[in-house]
């Protein structure tokens, strides 16, 4: 309430602002300067002095003796014109808007123009250290950002860019530091800038972390190995080929007679069904295969335990295949075995096709593949390459197609179809992989057919109940020679192991369960190996900007090609300025490489 009355050239207080009376009526004209006038209500303001005030330009700033006056009447109460009297001596205008200035700051005093209530020094310290610590707290954000600019970040700035990390793994959507330095919030830019500022390093990949996968391998306590009857097998020669350095080798081959052996790994005599290694398994769906790491889904010590060819005798579910000349599977046997299992590398086997067994099975699975080829199995082979990251240092090799590479996976093949057979016999509930037909299924000649029938074909699926594998050109087909590294491989083994021992079998309903647990996750995983793979590469690019290589044309619209890259098993769309026919050859150099966004561009050379 006004102590005073509205009168022309009275001093009000409109919402917080001064305000001069001009004219009292029905209601109240005020001016608020600036040329700008309003007519009120007269409970809409307050009658700070009664005048008379001539122009609001008069309200300047005033010096007076504000500490004496706090501590004279500290803890008490006063009014307007009592205060001001005291801060400046005498009552104004000037001196009463200067003094309700002080009393709306709320430091030292509070309240109303009739009722001030005069702060304590407790009240006054407190605030005047919160003020303090806010001002500071926005020193130190200004000169954050102004190091982000900078690029050259303190320690203690890595807390604070906690927030962008999230941004950049996908945990989070928002940012507050991008959104400050007008940076769209989004996980590329996240990742930008915390590389730019030396947040993360160059080279960090982020990718597996974005897909919420597990960095680390396992910590689970392994069983014993219990000593169980089994076959021996140890009298034949099984040889483990794969690449060079890998580290799981959970697959062996070897003849015997007419009969090809598929030897594997016998996991399951150590995972149990829903064994707490078990769930660990389903949870990861898979081995994470990366450029910098296998992040794996069961502890290693039981890759260094059953992995075939690690340990002079090894344990193994072996599947014994009867192959006619047509390359039908025309007996499958299946057995507990021990074997005695010798590593190649794919290179070195390629040099013994001639001798045996090798020779042997590669008959085998040559009339295998001419089956499924007859069947419509796809045929495309398009370039591959792996990437390895050791101490630093990067490394592109294309992968060779070889004769012993295609036994091995004809042989593997072979074995899921074999097994998908008897478990439809034996009436064993397993997983089953499927994949529905392209709509124009062809036979693709040439790198420019092969790459547009693989964006015709569908993605393969994991079902509980059988159904065609187009791209295999199968009736029926079971994951079933990888249960080191894959879940639902491990899933049919346990099946295996239970029939083999007379054990209760999982149901329909429990696999069905399993395959939709680790189908979400299998996909994760492999866009986590698609996406590294792709990061790495473009890092080496960057390192190596006067890298100079292959393209060949698989795609040709309007005015850009699309280029398959052998060497990096990349492709790349380039703009052109004259036709280039599909299966053209040309040379490409770098143009300019984005890490963070998964993206190059070549130039054309020559």
């Amino acid at each position: 309430m006004s102590v005073y009355r509205a009168a022309p050239g009275s001093l009000a207080l409109y919402k917080i602002r001064p305000a001069r009376v001009v004219q009292v009526s029905d209601k109240i004209d005020i001016d608020l300067g600036s040329g700008k006038s309003k007519r009120v209500r007269e409970k809409d303001v307050v009658i700070l002095h009664p005048g008379p005030l001539n122009r609001l330009e008069d309200l300047v700033d005033l010096a007076g003796e504000l500490n004496e006056a706090w501590e004279l009447l500290s803890g008490e109460q006063t009014q307007l014109e009592e205060l001001a009297s005291l801060i400046f001596g005498e009552f104004t205008p000037a001196t009463a808007w200067a003094t309700w200035s002080l009393v709306a700051e709320g430091l030292y005093f509070e309240g109303t123009p009739d009722q001030i209530q005069v702060r304590s020094a407790e009240q006054v310290e407190a605030d005047q250290q919160e003020k303090a610590a806010k001002l500071a707290a926005e020193q130190a954000w200004d000169a954050f950002l102004k190091r982000l600019e900078q690029r050259a970040i303190k320690p203690e700035d890595r807390e604070r860019l906690i927030e962008v990390e999230q941004l950049a793994l996908g945990r989070a959507d928002k940012s507050r530091i991008l959104q400050l330095l007008g940076h769209q919030e989004t996980p590329v830019n996240a990742h930008r800038m915390l590389t730019q500022v030396g947040y993360w390093s160059v080279d960090y990949n982020p990718h597996p972390f974005r897909q919420m996968l597990p960095w680390h391998d396992p910590e689970l306590q392994i069983p014993s190995f219990a000593e169980e009857e089994r076959v021996d097998l140890t009298h034949m020669q099984a040889y483990a080929i794969d690449d060079e350095g890998s580290e799981d080798p959970d697959d062996a081959l070897s003849m015997d007679g007419d009969y090809l052996w598929v030897h594997v790994a016998d996991v399951a005599a150590v995972v149990a069904a829903d064994s707490e290694l078990d769930h660990e398994a389903r949870a990861r769906a898979a081995n994470l295969y990366l450029p910098e790491k296998i992040v794996h889904m069961l502890p290693p010590e039981i890759t260094h335990q059953l992995a075939l060819g690690l340990q002079p005798i090894s344990p193994a579910l072996s599947i014994g295949l009867k192959v006619n000349e047509a390359g039908q599977v025309i007996d499958v046997q299946l057995c507990k075995s021990r074997v005695s299992v010798t590593r190649l590398t794919y290179g070195h086997a390629n040099e013994r096709m001639q001798e045996a067994p090798f020779s042997a099975i590669k008959a085998i699975t040559d009339r295998y593949r001419e089956r499924r080829y007859a069947n419509g199995a796809a045929r495309i082979d398009l370039p591959e390459a792996s990437v390895r990251v050791h101490e630093g240092e990067i490394t592109i090799r294309p992968l060779q197609r070889m004769a012993s590479r295609d036994m091995v996976t004809e042989a593997m093949v072979m074995a899921g179809e074999a097994i998908a057979s008897y478990a439809l016999t034996h009436n064993i509930p397993v997983p089953f992989a499927t994949q529905p037909a392209p709509d124009k299924p062809e036979v693709p000649e040439g790198m420019a057919a092969m790459y547009a029938y693989r964006r015709k074909m569908k993605p393969s699926q994991s079902r509980t109940q059988e159904g065609p594998h187009a791209g295999l050109g199968l009736a029926c087909y079971s994951r079933t020679t990888s249960p080191l590294r894959r879940y639902l491989d491990l899933v049919v083994h346990q099946q295996l192991r239970a029939h083999l021992c007379g054990d209760p079998l999982l149901s329909y309903e429990q696999i069905g369960e399993r395959v939709s647990r680790t189908e979400p996750v299998n996909g994760a995983v492999r866009r986590a190996e698609r996406l590294s793979n792709m990061h790495w590469k473009l890092l080496y690019l960057k390192n190596n900007k006067d890298w100079i290589g292959e393209g060949i044309v698989v795609e040709v619209t309007d005015t850009k090609v699309t280029l398959l890259i052998p060497e990096l098993a990349m492709e790349t769309r380039i703009r052109v300025r004259s036709a280039l026919p599909l299966e053209s050859r040309v040379s490409i150099g770098v143009r300019e490489v984005d890490v963070e966004d998964q993206t190059a561009w070549f130039r054309l050379i020559g």
